[in-house]
């Protein structure tokens, strides 16, 4: 079977570890050649360099930066086909107390960051006639934790700018679609761990097993598993998907938290 991203370009932002890394080796892994993005030279370095790819440093909240990704992926590589946002930033605080300063780094990252990488995604993949972009959200966009007004209020904008994309673009056969990762094994998720842990006095591994206890699937998701879900919104098998959402949570949104307490 012919790889699904054969002469396809695709450009990942966040991509020098976690889902980021894994979805730039997924998509390379089926025939693309992609250009990886990030503030940690080292890391996207790394990675391109696995791939056969190209790193290219800098801050999504740039715009500056992400044109000049996008550029470099048709300067390289001859076009581009493929947006995957995945660049984002977790910093809590309740709508009362979090620094201002904090709440606007966290919606330039994991809002406008993705904005301007479809501002200037879309020309370039108009001349390659259609593309796919996917914005990497959160279940954060669906539901509350506690002190998390900067994530929830930046995770579900990326909701209105996808349909806003998958309406306006359709006509250009660019396709625009959010997943809303759940629990997920990455570096931000092991800090969250051990920050947690060592509030409650318990090892990080037990911290874990509360967290997905809820799910019916009882585990947190691989990288290499939220990569399989993108690339597929990403490749011609959902050619006929725009506009969509995909939650990718381990079944965590169809629990009723009430009713856990009597779960044994």
């Amino acid at each position: 079977m012919k790889p699904r991203f054969e002469g396809k370009v695709a450009l990942v932002t966040g991509g020098g570890g976690g889902i980021g890394a894994a979805t730039a080796r997924r998509l390379a892994e089926e025939g693309a050649r992609v250009v990886v993005t990030g503030r940690r030279i080292e890391a996207i370095a790394a990675v391109a360099a696995e791939i056969g790819g190209i790193a290219v440093a800098g801050d999504a909240a740039d715009e500056a930066h992400i044109a000049a990704a996008v550029a470099t992926a048709v300067r390289e590589f001859g076009g581009l086909d493929v947006a995957i946002a995945n660049a984002g930033v977790g910093i809590g605080g309740g709508a009362e107390d979090i620094p201002m300063d904090d709440y606007r780094r966290a919606m330039a990252v994991n809002f406008d960051g993705p904005m301007f990488l479809a501002r200037h995604a879309v020309p370039a993949m108009r001349k390659r006639g259609g593309g796919a972009i996917v914005l990497v959200s959160l279940v954060a966009a669906l539901s509350a934790g506690g002190k998390m007004v900067s994530y929830c209020a930046s995770k579900t904008a990326l909701l209105g700018l996808n349909r806003s994309l998958a309406y306006d673009y359709g006509i250009d056969n660019i396709r625009s679609n959010v997943i809303c990762p759940g629990w997920t094994d990455s570096e931000m998720t092991q800090g969250m761990l051990e920050h947690l842990s060592a509030q409650r006095g318990i090892t990080p591994e037990e911290m874990n097993a509360r967290v997905v206890r809820p799910l019916p699937l009882r585990r947190g998701a691989k990288a290499s598993e939220q990569a399989a879900a993108i690339a597929f919104l990403a490749s011609d098998d959902a050619s006929f998907i725009t506009g969509a959402v995909l939650v990718a949570d381990g079944g965590g949104a169809i629990v009723d938290a009430a009713t856990m307490a009597f779960v044994d």
